[in-house]
C-alpha cells in the first residue's frame, strides 16, 4: 500500500512575548493554503499536531497550551502606508478547528521582527543601526500595530538586557503601539458593546455578576475576583486542575459573548474559543509568582488573571493587556476601580508570572469613550528556522 510522502514548507519557529508560534510567508505556503479555507486550517492543525486527544502535541510543533498552539502568516501589505499584513490562527488543542477571530498581542512582537527576517520590509526603511519602525496591518481585526524593532548591523537585534516576566532569559526590547485598538465593528459599534462601563451579567448557574465588557485589543469580560470566590493571586495550578472552576469560567465567557453580540447562540461559543477572553481583577496584595519571586502590593496597581482557550494563562496575553490598560484608563470600570479609581494613563498589574506595565490614551468625546493608542514592551527571538514537514495528504 502506497503512503503519501512528507512535504516540506519554509517556516520559522519564533517566541514573541510569552507565546510561541510557527511563522510562514504567505508565498511559501502550498498554493491551496494561500487562501482562507479548509485546506489552510487542516495544514495548520497538522503543523501544530492536533487535534490531539492526548492533549500533548507530540506529533507536531505545538506545546499543548494556548500560548504555544499558534500559526502566523505574513505577506507584503495590501494596505496603504503599511509594511506587512499579519494573519494569526489560534489552533485548538483537542478539537479540529482554527480560530481566526482575534489577534495575539504577544506574537505581534514577533510579527514585527519576522517581517525583517523574511525580507518583507523595504530595505530602504531599515537602518544599519537603530530602530526600524514596522507598520503592521493586523488582518484578523483590521487594526494597525506599530513595532519598534531594534536593528544592529542591518539585522534584527535579538539579544539584550530587557527582562519580561514569564520569559526565562533577557532579550532586546521591542515597543509595540496598538493604534485605535477598540473594536467598533463586530462587537456592537462601541468599545463598550452594551453601552455601559459595568453591567449586571446573568450567568446560568452562577446568578448575576458585575462585569465590564470591553472590545479593546481583544473582546474581554472582566469580573471581580471576590465575586467568583477568587483572590486574584491564583496561579495556573490553582485553576486549571479544577474542572468545576473551569466550567464556571466558561459559563461566564459564553454569557459575556452573548451579551456583547459576538455570538447569537450559546452553542456557537464552542467554535469561538479564542474570544472573548475572561479576566478577573482584584486590588493589590502580596503574592508569590510561578517562578517563586515575591511581588509586593506596593509595586503594582492591581491584580489580574486571565483565561485563554479555557485555561488560566501562565502570564498575560498581550491583547488582553491592551484591554486591561484601556479599561484602567476609564474611570468607573471594574479594572479602574480595582486599581484605586480615578484617571490614569498607565497601570502595572500583577499576573501569575510577575508584573507588566501597559499604557493607554483614552478620551470621552460626545459621551462615547475611545482609545487612540495602547503601548507596551515585549521581546521576540527566532528559535529555529528552515522547513516544517507534514504528510502531503494532510491538507
Amino acid at each position: 500500500m502506497a503512503h503519501a510522502a512528507q512535504i516540506k514548507i519554509p517556516a520559522t519557529y519564533m517566541r514573541g512575548g510569552t507565546s510561541k508560534g510557527v511563522f510562514f510567508r504567505l508565498q511559501d505556503l502550498p498554493e491551496r493554503c494561500q487562501v482562507p479555507g479548509a485546506a489552510r486550517d487542516r495544514l495548520f492543525m497538522r503543523v501544530i499536531g492536533g487535534p490531539d486527544p492526548y492533549a500533548a502535541h507530540i506529533d507536531g510543533m505545538g506545546g499543548a497550551t494556548s500560548s504555544t498552539s499558534k500559526c502566523v502568516i505574513l505577506a507584503k501589505s495590501t494596505q496603504p502606508d503599511h509594511d506587512v499584513d499579519y494573519l494569526y490562527g489560534q489552533v485548538a488543542i483537542d478539537k479540529a478547528f482554527v480560530d481566526w477571530s482575534g489577534n495575539c498581542g504577544n506574537l505581534s512582537t514577533a510579527a514585527g521582527a519576522f517581517a525583517l527576517h523574511a525580507g518583507l520590509v523595504d530595505p530602504a526603511r531599515i537602518p544599519q543601526n537603530g530602530t526600524c519602525v514596522v507598520r503592521i496591518w493586523q488582518a484578523n481585526i483590521r487594526k494597525t500595530i506599530i513595532a519598534h524593532v531594534p536593528v544592529s548591523n542591518g539585522q534584527v537585534q535579538e539579544t539584550g538586557d530587557f527582562e519580561l516576566d514569564g520569559v526565562t532569559f533577557p532579550a532586546a526590547e521591542i515597543v509595540l503601539e496598538f493604534l485605535d485598538p477598540s473594536d467598533e465593528g463586530e462587537a456592537g459599534g462601541s468599545m463598550f458593546p452594551t453601552g455601559n462601563l459595568v453591567d449586571d451579567l446573568e450567568v446560568p448557574g452562577l446568578g448575576t455578576l458585575e462585569a465590564t465588557m470591553i472590545s479593546a485589543g481583544i473582546p474581554t469580560v472582566f469580573v471581580n475576583a471576590a465575586a467568583i470566590g477568587c483572590s486574584g493571586a491564583e496561579l495556573r495550578e490553582d485553576i486549571n486542575g479544577d474542572a468545576e472552576a473551569l466550567a464556571r469560567f466558561e459559563a461566564i465567557r459564553v454569557a459575556g459573548a452573548l451579551r456583547m453580540g459576538l455570538i447569537k447562540t450559546a452553542e456557537e461559543a464552542a467554535t469561538r474559543q479564542h474570544t472573548p477572553k475572561i479576566a478577573f481583577v482584584a486590588p493589590p496584595r502580596d503574592y508569590i509568582t510561578a517562578s517563586g519571586k515575591q511581588v509586593r502590593a506596593g509595586d503594582i496597581d492591581l491584580l489580574v488573571r486571565a483565561l485563554s482557550m479555557g485555561k488560566l494563562h501562565h502570564a498575560m496575553m498581550g491583547t488582553c493587556a491592551v484591554a486591561i490598560g484601556t479599561a484602567a484608563a476609564i474611570p468607573g470600570t471594574l479594572v479602574n476601580l480595582a486599581a484605586g479609581g480615578g484617571e490614569r494613563e498607565a497601570v502595572r498589574f500583577g499576573h501569575p508570572s510577575g508584573t507588566l506595565r501597559v499604557g493607554a490614551e483614552a478620551a470621552q468625546v460626545a459621551g462615547k469613550w475611545s482609545v487612540t493608542k495602547a503601548v507596551m514592551s515585549r521581546s521576540a527571538r527566532v528559535l529555529m528556522e528552515g522547513w516544517v514537514r507534514v504528510p502531503a495528504d494532510a491538507f
